[in-house]
């Protein structure tokens, strides 16, 4: 994966977040609450674009924050790679 596009889908992870007023620890503790075994450090790690999010862990994030696909993969790209 693009390691800029990898960034910007953490940093937007790390925007709806902070939206959501939800900090990292209370994220990672209803992630595993859903059952995705993540921890405070994953969750940073996907937020700086160290870390891959997995189709499950994005269906979890989406439904925890109440965001759209649309709002967890917006990138300056994505006019781009439209099909």
């Amino acid at each position: 994966m693009d390691k800029k596009i990898e960034k910007q889908i953490g940093n937007n992870v790390r925007e709806l977040r902070e939206r959501a007023g939800i900090t990292q620890e209370a994220l990672a503790t209803k992630l595993q609450l859903s059952g995705c075994d993540l921890t405070r450090s994953a969750v940073a790690k996907i937020e700086v674009g160290q870390r891959h999010l997995y189709p499950d862990e994005i269906i979890l994030i989406k439904r925890i924050l109440h965001v759209s696909y649309d709002d967890i993969f917006e990138t300056e790209y994505k006019n781009i790679m439209k099909l």
